[in-house]
């Protein structure tokens, strides 16, 4: 027992000690970054006077549904957002929140190594962040900012959607949303008869096919070939859509039975009464494209590995934002919160 309560965290700041060798596992590998996290370093220091023709792009992100990953959804969540404006990300620096009382030394550990795995698969560099033992969370926190660059010439905007314009989905939904429900339900989804392997492969959608889409995002805006895109998260696919679509100040028309959903992640959202159009979605790419365009854009993903399919058109805004399922017309779904919020209601 005293070895147990020893290692628990205090409130205020992690330990200097610990700190630092929790910062000596992260990679600052990036030869721009002149002052990166140190014990005792207020802020990062970046050098981008060589790099004039670069755009910096930014974002900043917190994880708050899910506990178990979360460095790994917090880097990649961020990643994605670069990654949709074409940028290549390259610095992150997460605040990361832990709850007095309960976290300990092990669950540090096991937050910064996340971080740092998930960054050295994407050649992310850590610059900086925070971090804290505080009574004001109950739960960890990482809210992180990711910088990124992109060339001035191949720089995506959400809104850049055109009236004429194919809508496509690389990918499928909802990813994050079924590997949620599979690591934080597992209890009783084992009770209601769901069979462990299921629900492990459930829950390593996580990794496979996984939330990152940086590889279908670059090859679209290194090549030229769309005119938006956009990362489905809270709230699914569908207000991905209708941000989409808001962004550019256009309407769309949505093939709902054309999004794909995999047997296994339906079957998971069924089980709770989710609506999986409306389940958090990272994951899958939206994107926009002249029709010109969509084959190219089709076979260069497929080449990747990436499934996509054509899930509609953009529309004039007097149009509205109209959907079809099994053939009818219907208007595009709202969900004004996010599905997965239910499992906790």
């Amino acid at each position: 027992m005293a070895n147990h309560e020893s290692a628990r965290l205090q409130a205020g700041k992690v330990p200097p000690e610990l700190l630092h060798q929790l910062l000596a596992g992260l990679p600052t590998q990036d030869p721009a970054l002149l002052l990166g996290p140190a014990v005792g370093e207020d802020a990062a220091v970046i050098d981008f006077a060589s790099q004039s023709d670069q755009l910096l792009v930014a974002k900043s992100d917190p994880i708050t549904f899910a506990t178990d990953e979360i460095g790994y959804y917090a880097v990649n969540v961020c990643a994605n957002d670069l990654a949709v404006t074409g940028a290549v990300p390259r610095f992150y620096l997460p605040t990361i929140l832990l709850p007095a009382g309960q976290a300990d030394r092990e669950l540090a550990e096991r937050i910064f190594q996340q971080i740092g795995a998930a960054c050295r698969r994407l050649k992310i560099t850590v610059a900086g962040g925070h971090s804290e033992v505080t009574h004001t969370v109950t739960q960890p926190v990482v809210a992180g900012t990711m910088l990124g660059t992109v060339p001035r010439q191949r720089f995506v905007r959400s809104g850049g959607s055109r009236p004429g314009d194919v809508v496509l989905l690389a990918g499928s939904v909802p990813v994050e949303g079924a590997s949620i429900i599979a690591r934080e339900m597992r209890p009783i989804l084992l009770e209601r008869g769901w069979s462990p392997q299921e629900l492990d492969r459930a829950a390593n959608f996580l990794f496979d096919p996984g939330i990152s889409v940086l590889v279908p995002a670059h090859f679209a805006a290194q090549q030229a070939l769309v005119t938006a895109m956009h990362d489905p998260t809270e709230g699914g696919v569908v207000t991905g859509l209708r941000e989409l679509a808001m962004a550019a100040a256009v309407g769309l028309e949505i093939d709902l039975d054309a999004i794909p959903v995999p047997d296994l992640a339906r079957r998971l959202c069924a089980e709770f009464g989710l609506d999986p159009l409306g389940t958090i979605a990272s994951g899958a790419l939206l994107a926009t494209a002249g029709p010109e365009q969509v084959e190219a854009l089709l076979a260069g993903w497929q080449a990747q590995g990436w499934p996509a399919a054509v899930i509609g058109r953009v529309t004039a805004p007097e149009q509205g934002l109209m959907a079809r399922q099994r053939g009818r017309p219907c208007p595009l779904p709202d969900f004004p919160v996010d599905e997965i919020t239910r499992l906790w209601a």
